[in-house]
């Protein structure tokens, strides 16, 4: 990839009613010729930098709080990471992670808009000393 080509990882939330094939389809129906992947978690775009980022500001419009994005490191079909090439997985777990705390993400954003009040982040309450001393005994018996 040159610095004038993005490859973009678009993960759609477990809450959206959008899929992937849909998000495909609406991507080729932009005309702007990207290289498109559909994956379980949403799709890959590939293409000149300004076509990607005009793509993915269309796409965010269909579900702007459950349709997220971030840069991936290596082309579509790149065969040090493509599966129909057996490539490696590194980085899985963690793109799974993500992909799992997007209704939380969507949950936020949407009360942010309807103007919900952020709840007060209650203070931990330290503890006595004598208590702390009681914890040490019994975890050193």
């Amino acid at each position: 990839m040159s610095d004038k080509t993005e490859t973009r990882m678009i993960m759609i939330s477990p809450t959206s009613d959008i899929t992937p094939d849909q998000l495909v389809r609406f991507v080729h129906g932009l005309g702007l010729g990207l290289g498109v992947k559909e994956t379980c978690y949403g799709i890959n775009i590939q293409g000149p930098v300004e076509d990607v980022r005009k793509a993915f500001k269309d796409i965010r419009n269909l579900d702007p709080n459950r349709i997220f994005s971030k840069v991936r490191a290596f082309p579509i079909g790149d065969e040090r990471r493509c599966r129909a090439h057996h490539g490696s997985r590194p980085g899985y777990p963690q793109l799974e992670k993500e992909w799992s705390d997007l209704p939380k993400m969507d949950r936020a954003l949407t009360a942010m808009e309807a103007g919900e009040p952020v709840p007060d982040k209650k203070k931990p309450q330290p503890i006595s000393i004598e208590r702390f001393k009681e914890i040490i005994d019994e975890v050193s018996q």
